[in-house]
């Protein structure tokens, strides 16, 4: 049976980060539209076929789903940090896909075992991207490819203009650290681009479901808000309200790797 290992032994951050996204997995796909909205456009750069492909940050499954039905005959794994995660993702799309905890800076792979990685906003969550491009060096066979969708400073902006409290939201490495990460790997940059794609909620409820709902808060020391740094954050938010409703900002950095060895 093809059965999530939960005993990983991870550091302190990172387990804040696999029980946020466990228990935002009942209600990940229902609030993931952003999400989808920027797999898709990684999506259309897929290659035409692939044997062994890896799906790091599998989450909820979907993605690895659909690179399931795209490449029917490709063995597939889904890899994620969070047991939650992949318990929901076995329990929808059952044992045809591999699902495997794991950390993408150590991956639990063989050498030149994989010739696709496809991973949609998942590797900013790693602190050491050094060694996130080190390892899918090390996993790709000689010409397999990655496509991967990575955040970067400025994602969730009003959030913490609204906050005061950027040190409560997530931080990223810039592109050109992510380019010398890349540099140092031996992988080929075979193309990236770097946009900014704004959504539009509501309200401030709705911005924060959106956010807390697929686990992308990791409660860091002394960021909680009070009641009335809450009431004041809110005034700070519809500040920035547009006619379309209030902004929330991922800043994506959009990559094609090949492997040269």
């Amino acid at each position: 049976m093809n059965t999530p290992a939960t005993s990983l032994l991870l550091p302190r951050w990172q387990e804040r980060v696999a029980h946020a996204f466990s228990r935002a997995a009942p209600r990940y796909d229902a609030l993931a539209s952003a999400q989808r909205d920027i797999g898709e456009a990684l999506w259309q750069t897929l290659p035409q076929s692939a044997h062994h492909v890896l799906d790091i940050g599998c989450g909820t499954g979907y993605w690895t789903q659909r690179l399931a039905e795209r490449y029917p005959i490709a063995a597939i794994t889904g890899l994620d940090l969070a047991p939650g995660m992949l318990a929901h993702a076995q329990a929808q799309y059952g044992d045809a896909i591999r699902w495997q905890q794991g950390d993408a800076a150590a991956l639990p792979l063989d050498d030149a075992s994989v010739d696709l990685v496809f991973s949609n906003l998942a590797i900013q969550w790693c602190p050491d991207i050094v060694a996130v491009m080190r390892e899918l060096a090390r996993v790709l066979a000689p010409g397999g490819q990655a496509r991967i969708t990575t955040l970067l400073p400025g994602t969730l902006s009003e959030v913490a203009t609204a906050w005061q409290r950027p040190e409560a939201l997530l931080q990223t490495p810039d592109a050109s650290t992510v380019q010398r990460a890349i540099h140092r790997s031996g992988l080929h940059l075979i193309q990236h681009t770097c946009a900014q794609r704004r959504f539009f909620y509501p309200d401030l409820n709705a911005v924060m479901a959106s956010i807390k709902g697929v686990g992308a808060q990791v409660a860091r020391p002394n960021a909680r808000l009070t009641r009335q740094a809450l009431v004041t954050a809110k005034a700070r938010y519809e500040s920035l309200r547009t006619p379309q409703g209030l902004p929330v900002s991922y800043h994506c950095l959009t990559l094609q790797l090949e492997s040269t060895r």
